[in-house]
């Protein structure tokens, strides 16, 4: 158990933290699920900026890296240019 006050403020803080990110990870993830189910490429392609700008946001505060974020853009570009 926490011995100081300010341990016991970080974990409460971390605690916010993590379901925050949870809630951002999981509301990309389900969008970039929503994009790829789409058929028509007009819809799509409005889609597109949203969900990249999502990830960018993840990436940007570290819980994703950057790398993997790049990897995504480019596949979901690649298949909405595709369809």
């Amino acid at each position: 158990m926490a011995q100081h006050a300010s341990s016991e403020k970080r974990i409460r803080q971390d605690a916010k933290k993590r379901l925050k990110n949870r809630y951002y990870k999981k509301s990309a993830r389900t969008a970039i699920a929503k994009l790829r189910e789409m058929t028509d490429q007009k819809e799509a392609s409005t889609f597109l900026p949203k969900v990249v700008s999502m990830v960018d946001k993840l990436a940007k505060s570290n819980n994703w890296h950057s790398n993997k974020a790049a990897n995504l853009k480019s596949k979901l570009t690649r298949f909405v240019n595709n369809m």
